[in-house]
């Protein structure tokens, strides 16, 4: 083996811990965007957020959104 195969399985590994990692935060980042806002539902979205590692990211960009979008409060009305 060659030092250029063996910097090109280097290489190789690191792009695949990369995008592992990358991969990980993306799916966690929703879950803590909503812990840090004080979400209402901000397990939900966490919970949320991890299921969208299984499916590959097809609900991710909805679980993202509502990270950043609380409920309204009920309001009392006066009568």
């Amino acid at each position: 083996m060659s030092s250029i195969d063996l910097f090109a399985w280097v290489v190789l590994l690191i792009v695949v811990a990369t995008v592992v990692a990358v991969f990980i935060v993306l799916g966690m980042m929703p879950g803590h965007i909503a812990r840090k806002r004080g979400h209402p539902w901000a397990e939900a979205v966490t919970v949320g957020g991890r299921a969208t590692l299984v499916f590959g990211f097809v609900f991710w960009p909805l679980v993202l959104i509502w990270a950043y979008v609380d409920a309204p409060l009920k309001r009392e009305r006066r009568e």
